[in-house]
């Protein structure tokens, strides 16, 4: 039997769409709009899980900055949602400086991720930029320094392009044309 290898479509779909609608719900939270920790379950799951399988298939594929993105930031809502379920249950007491320097920790990671996102696209320059500045303003707010909805107004932007960029890598492949551009960068 011959060897045939598997093709393993763009996970960067349902990775982008994972991660943009969870942000996008936090950010609501963040606003106001709504007031329960309802929008952290789908941390565990659509922002956690569905990241974390389309990083292993980035990997496979071998793409290794989707790799390290999906993966990380799948971890990152799992790890966040579940600190908050573990305070929400008493189980834990967050500290707000604690929590800060999580964020300025992520925001590290994520700059020097969005360095990468130039050999990319200018829509994935715009969500990692976005996300900059958005653990930049979480760790302004846990230290007590801005309102949430500030963070959470800014959040919509980048939860946004991350949508934008997740339906462009839907359409464009099944449209087999560029529908929703995206500004691709050169790689060399």
């Amino acid at each position: 039997m011959a060897n045939e290898e598997t093709k393993w479509g763009n996970p960067g779909a349902m990775g982008l769409a994972a991660f943009g609608f969870t942000t996008f719900l936090l950010q609501i939270h963040n606003i106001g709009l709504i007031t329960s920790i309802f929008p952290l379950m789908y941390g565990f799951f659509w922002g956690g899980a569905a990241q974390v399988i389309a990083g292993i298939i980035d990997g496979k594929r071998g793409d290794t900055f989707g790799m390290t993105a999906f993966i990380s930031f799948g971890f990152f809502w799992i790890g966040l949602s579940f600190a908050f379920l573990m305070s929400f249950l008493g189980v834990v007491t967050l500290d707000n400086p604690g929590l800060a320097w999580v964020m300025i920790a992520w925001g590290m990671f994520t700059f020097y991720m969005g360095l990468a996102t130039l050999r990319i696209s200018i829509a994935h320059a715009i969500i990692f930029g976005t996300l900059v500045i958005l653990f930049g303003l979480l760790a302004l707010h846990f230290f007590g320094l801005i309102p949430a909805a500030v963070a959470g107004w800014e959040g919509l932007i980048c939860a946004g392009a991350a949508i934008y960029t997740s339906a462009a890598v839907i359409l464009n492949d099944k449209y087999g044309r560029w529908v929703l551009p995206i500004g691709k960068l050169p790689r060399a």
